[in-house]
């Protein structure tokens, strides 16, 4: 590859963490899994975070927390991250806040918003059973099987040109599981080879 460019290496671009605002700053791998320590990049802090909600005076840092994550698995060993939030008191009203981390994960979320993409790509297009994706998020079958139809609901069900330019709908109903006679019924855009529906 004569014209390749290439960039210095970085972990937090190659896991696509900077698309969350970010940055890791150390890790762990073993054999089955790896742990990424991550804090909020500096050029995501918004300066809203330093400002009490409740009154409007400014906040100083107070002390630290951690939330674990669960992140899209890099070669199939599943990724988590530990992230550290800041948090804030308040000067005036002693009320206190956590650092913004909406663009990486929802509030009490488990997973990333980018393991959220990965597992509905994951179900929908690779037809990869809930089970074997919260084995590769390393979480339990519920809080994946949740995050998974929350986000289908959110991005599939709730878009309302999600018909927009169809011509042509294909209805196919197949055995998922033949000892169980489990039928799954799926509603396909034909065109773009695309899922529209399933149930």
């Amino acid at each position: 590859m004569p014209d390749a460019t290439f960039a210095t290496p970085d972990v937090t671009t190659f896991c696509r963490l900077d698309e969350l605002g970010l940055v890791v700053v150390g890790q762990h791998l073993q054999p089955d899994r790896a742990v990424l320590a991550c804090r909020v990049a500096d050029d995501a802090v918004e300066e809203a975070d330093r400002w009490c909600r409740r009154c409007g005076c400014e906040g100083r840092p107070r002390d630290t927390v951690t939330r674990r994550l669960a992140h899209e698995p890099l070669g199939w060993r599943p990724t988590t991250l530990l992230l550290t939030i800041r948090r804030y008191r308040c000067t005036g009203c002693g009320h206190v806040w956590r650092q913004d981390t909406s663009r990486a994960a929802g509030p009490r979320a488990k997973l990333t918003r980018t393991a959220l993409r990965w597992a509905l790509v994951g179900l929908v297009r690779q037809h990869l059973s809930v089970a074997r994706l919260a084995e590769a998020l390393a979480v339990s079958w519920t809080t994946a099987n949740s995050a998974v139809l929350a986000e289908g609901r959110r991005v599939l069900l709730d878009d309302p040109a999600r018909f927009d330019n169809v011509q042509v709908i294909g209805v196919d109903e197949h055995v998922v599981r033949h000892e169980a006679l489990l039928f799954r019924m799926e509603v396909r855009d034909l065109r773009r080879f695309a899922v529209a529906a399933a149930g």
